[in-house]
């Protein structure tokens, strides 16, 4: 079993910046079983989209076309922490973010259904 663990959300003003991490623990061998970290954002009555995952193998990252050039995914120490650095934020930011982590790898599409384990969420809002 893994257990994950975000920090870093608040609130900001347009155009700020904030930085969230995400702490994983757990046994070793699910640890390492880990393909893809990815963080997911969900805004009010809307449905939980991917923002940023890396493979932790080679470190590889994909982005939603909406954050592309402004938030840069990141890990270090193997999976144990992730982090988002989100630059110019605006008010479509604003969601409840969420850290997750797949065994089952397909990293590249982002789909929720290929996460096992997630975190509780960590709340970002923009202000225009």
């Amino acid at each position: 079993q893994v257990q994950l663990v975000e920090s870093g959300g608040g609130s900001v003003q347009a155009g700020g910046s904030l930085r969230l991490s995400c702490a994983a623990s757990g046994d070793t061998y699910s640890i390492y079983s880990i393909y893809c970290m990815t963080w997911f954002r969900q805004a009010p009555g809307k449905g939980r989209e991917r923002v940023a995952t890396i493979e932790t193998a080679d470190g590889s990252t994909y982005y939603a076309d909406s954050v592309n050039g402004r938030f840069t995914i990141s890990q270090d120490n193997a999976v144990t922490t992730l982090h988002l650095q989100m630059n110019s934020l605006n008010p479509e930011d604003t969601a409840m973010y969420y850290c997750a982590a797949s065994t089952k790898g397909f990293c590249r599409t982002g789909l929720t259904s290929l996460y096992n384990y997630w975190g509780q969420g960590t709340q970002v809002t923009v202000s225009s």
